[in-house]
């Protein structure tokens, strides 16, 4: 249930609304806006009246939410949620952009790459020291290694550091040295951990599972922000159909429908979509034009011998080329570069 609070209300009027919520047995979300206030009430609703803040002098209204998730919903928060990433914004009219190998191989490896994509005008660095694979015999990446040498990039260019977090036996070490915590499509689900993930304040990038609906995936951002933790960005990485020519099948519908649902920001991961490097650059100008906060894309200076997912990757060379394309496509739908 949702109240609405007429403009202009007092902060006296807004805590004595609050309470009156809470003498009900529900918890409140108070939302702040530059013309409305509106208090999300939280838990079983069913049974209380509306009526009863209908009736208040402070009340324009109030709503039933059909929709499972709350805190998520943009009825509940009409603005668009601008998540902070070590200083680089999310949402809003700004546009992230995250690029580096998929695997972290060598400290020059990454370092290398992540001097020419900030070049190029990469805000963000993504590189995997913990690697989920679907073979046991495929490389596993270099796990606490890896984490220390994207630390050492972000020293040498100053880019906030993004890499996937599998178990929450490393979430501590994560919270205090990761910028922005990725969860990956198998781990979408996995509720203990999201639970735990709502424990720190680090944003949190929430990829969507291989068959996961909007609402599987809206709801998986929810355990996190229930669990205290407000700062999720949502990233679609393409979902598993019956097209076997591609790695997966890049719902770019997702975008629209996302930004009419939920409040937070979403990018895409046009790599993983598609998994072949000359799919990247139409995917990704798609994706800026349907709406897209960002861009999450595999850079590699030798993808011929990349350890992981080298065929989707793009050389710094291109990467370049298509950002100032794609520059030219953002400025259209008002997203800054």
């Amino acid at each position: 249930m949702i109240i609405v609070l007429k403009p202009r209300t007092t902060e006296e009027n807004i805590l004595r609304v609050e309470n009156m919520v809470r003498a009900r047995g529900l918890e409140t979300h108070t939302v702040r806006g530059e013309e409305l206030t509106i208090i999300g009430c939280i838990g079983d609703t069913v049974r209380v009246d509306p009526r009863l803040f209908e009736v208040d002098k402070s009340v324009e209204k109030v709503m039933h939410v059909q929709e499972p998730y709350k805190l998520a919903n943009r009825a509940f928060h009409p603005e668009d949620t601008i998540v902070d990433v070590a200083g680089v914004k999310v949402g809003g009219d700004h546009m992230a952009l995250i690029a580096g190998p998929c695997s972290v191989e060598s400290e020059e490896q990454v370092i290398e790459i992540a001097k020419a994509a900030k070049e190029s005008g990469a805000n963000m660095l993504r590189g995997g020291a913990f690697k989920p694979r679907t073979s046991p015999y495929s490389f596993q990446g270099m796990g606490l290694a890896g984490l220390d040498i994207l630390c050492k990039a972000r020293e040498v260019t100053g880019l906030p550091i993004v890499t996937e977090l599998m178990s929450a036996e490393y979430l501590d070490l994560f919270d205090e040295k990761v910028d922005l915590i990725q969860i990956g499509a198998r781990n979408m689900q996995n509720f203990d951990l999201l639970k735990q993930l709502g424990k720190t304040k680090k944003p949190i990038l929430l990829k969507r599972g291989l068959n996961a609906t909007y609402e599987e995936w809206i709801m998986s951002a929810e355990y996190i922000m229930s669990s205290g933790n407000p700062n999720v960005i949502l990233c679609e990485r393409g979902v598993r159909t019956f097209e076997s020519y591609t790695r997966n099948t890049l719902d770019l519908q997702a975008i629209p429908v996302i930004r009419r649902l939920s409040h937070l920001p979403i990018i895409v991961d046009p790599s993983h979509a598609g998994g072949k490097w000359w799919l990247v650059e139409p995917m990704s100008k798609a994706a800026v034009a349907a709406g897209a906060d960002g861009l999450m894309i595999e850079v590699h200076n030798n993808p011929e011998c990349a350890l992981c997912d080298g065929g989707q990757s793009l050389k710094p060379a291109k990467y370049d080329t298509l950002l100032k394309e794609i520059r030219q496509i953002a400025e259209v739908v008002g997203k800054k570069m």
